[in-house]
């Protein structure tokens, strides 16, 4: 994971809800649809129409309802049957006015929702779309995994919606299927966490593909389950009522099943952030998109179960953010460029992120692109070392311009390999300014 979005929303109402019947379905006769979705920092991002209104939304296991959020003066979507509510997740603010709306109609390719809820959240402070570089609308979750069996295939990025009463299981080689608890509108799995120091230790974790991290841990250090001596403090992500902390750590790895990952990547969040969750009950953490991703996934809440198939990401290091920067858009800005070769001749040049082009002369392009700035800078990272500040607008990155790159792009260029020397091109209060720098591990290896 190359930059860190916590996307966990769960909700905690504070006023009474209730649901009118509802669900999915698939005309009669189809046993599935198959959904292509973008897979953008281990995070699944699907196409869906809602009030026939065209949306993107992250598909969110560890949310209950859909959330509704990050909506622009330009969108335009019809919800019905609103009323006001008080609505609380995880994070260090208060909680926040939202809407309640019922009876909406949600469609991903042939499945529809004619009666689905919603929660719509106005703070325009969330926004994900900044960091993940792509306009994302909101999530949706358990509503979907309730009524199909879903099947991801994080190797091909697609999802298929089976009809439970059509689907039929097929033992395949190297599958395993093991318990999916699904209580309260969550699932979790039992898996088994490999501290260092300690023996190895049962777990019981919620299955959360909204959140892009791979493992999160409470700490109980009577059952051993304490935060390693190699850690340090970092911003975790976002939850609906804000930011998040803990500490970052590695241990020998996490068993899932028959399926073992070593040297894996781990927070552990501090307990004040949940302060939207009445009662965790025996959980003692979650798993998030970095470790799923590992896997093609078959879902089926009806009858507790999970299916697992290591896929090509199985044996990918874990990934750290080397540098210690986070990046986010901030609004739109100018370039020029020189659109003439050596001989004089005008080139046609289509790869620019840019939506707007001026051609001065016919030699010189003008377009407006994203403009990409640091966000955030880890304390005792490479980059805060060299002086970068949050704030920076990042113009180059070894000698290439960022504009022609996306987001998530960007930061792999800045998180390449350890013992790589990064120069970055920035432009702050005006003035252009160059920083180098060289990456280190963020753990020396045991």
């Amino acid at each position: 994971m190359l930059k860190k979005i916590f996307l966990f929303f769960a909700l905690l109402l504070i006023v009474p809800a209730t649901s009118l019947a509802q669900g999915y379905g698939l005309p009669n006769g189809q046993k599935f649809e198959k959904i292509r979705f973008e897979l953008i920092n281990n995070l699944i991002i699907v196409p869906i129409e809602i009030n026939g209104a065209e949306l993107t939304f992250i598909l969110d296991s560890g949310v209950s309802k859909p959330i509704l959020f990050n909506l622009s003066e330009s969108d335009s979507v019809p919800i019905n049957n609103v009323s006001e509510v008080t609505i609380r997740g995880l994070g260090d603010g208060e909680p926040m006015k939202a809407l309640s709306s019922k009876g909406n109609i949600f469609r991903l390719g042939n499945a529809k929702n004619f009666s689905q809820d919603l929660y719509v959240v106005l703070d325009r402070d969330i926004n994900l779309s900044t960091s993940l570089g792509i306009p994302v609308h909101g999530i949706m979750g358990y509503d979907l995994f309730r009524d199909f069996v879903v099947e991801v295939n994080y190797g091909s990025k697609n999802i298929k919606l089976h009809n439970p009463e059509l689907y039929r299981y097929k033992e395949k080689k190297n599958d395993q299927t093991i318990p999916l608890i699904v209580d309260r509108r969550k699932a979790y799995v039992e898996g088994t966490v490999l501290m260092r120091d300690t023996a190895n230790i049962k777990v019981k974790l919620l299955v959360d593909t909204g959140s892009s991290d791979a493992l999160w841990l409470f700490r109980e250090p009577e059952r051993g389950l304490e935060v390693p001596e190699k850690n340090y403090e970092d911003h975790l992500g976002r939850g609906l009522s804000g930011d998040i902390f803990g500490k970052r750590s590695k241990i020998k790895g996490v068993r899932i099943g028959d399926f073992e990952l070593k040297d894996a990547k781990v927070a552990f969040p501090y307990r004040e952030f949940f302060g939207g969750l009445e009662n965790l009950g025996d959980r003692n953490g979650s798993v998030g998109g970095e470790v799923l991703k590992r896997f093609n996934m078959v879902f089926d809440y009806s009858r507790g179960q999970v299916t697992l198939k290591k896929n090509s990401n199985f044996k990918e290091p874990f990934q750290y953010n080397l540098a210690g920067i986070e990046l986010q858009h901030n609004g739109l800005r100018y370039i020029a460029e020189s659109i003439a070769d050596s001989n004089g001749i005008v080139k046609d040049d289509d790869s620019s992120f840019g939506n707007v082009k001026i051609l001065v002369e016919n030699r010189t392009k003008l377009s407006l692109v994203p403009e990409i700035v640091v966000s955030s800078i880890r304390a005792g990272s490479p980059a805060a070392e060299a002086g970068l500040r949050e704030g920076d607008v990042i113009l180059a990155i070894n000698g290439k311009g960022v504009h022609r790159y996306k987001i998530q792009e960007i930061l792999k260029m800045l998180n390449e390999k350890e013992g790589k020397r990064i120069r970055v091109l920035i432009e702050r209060y005006n003035k252009d300014l160059l920083f180098s720098f060289v990456l280190k591990k963020v753990f020396d290896d045991d």
